[in-house]
């Protein structure tokens, strides 16, 4: 399986651009995202965020993660169709623990009974 490794750099530029689209300083991102000014230092030196800062700014900016995972070779491998339905069930406020699951559950047993193998 391909290496894939997060482009700091590449984030770190789309970003700046967020930012001096909406007319604010370094500090303002790091108030506004919730996340800490030596965050934004970091990943100015081309360093990788933490995961729950990287979420933060993904949140704050509206950018993609996806876009910024670079593979060997080029070719990322694509969803599971059931993985992405199961972070919109998770996502959806209107449904409880027990309700995400039993939809789950009933999705992919017809996921799989009709899907070619």
């Amino acid at each position: 399986m391909p290496r894939a490794e997060f482009d700091a750099a590449g984030f770190y530029a789309a970003l700046d651009a967020v930012r001096q689209a909406r007319r604010l300083n370094w500090k303002q991102v790091a108030e506004q995202s919730g996340i800490s000014a030596s965050t934004l230092t970091r990943l100015a030196q081309k360093r990788r965020p933490d995961v729950d800062s990287l979420a933060s700014l993904l949140s704050w900016s509206g950018l993609s993660g996806d876009e910024f995972v670079r593979v060997e070779g080029g070719l990322k491998s694509q969803p599971e169709p059931i993985g992405q339905i199961a972070t919109y069930l998770r996502a959806d406020p209107r449904l409880s623990e027990e309700g995400r699951s039993a939809m789950l559950d009933i999705i992919s047993a017809a996921y799989g009974r009709l899907s070619e193998k």
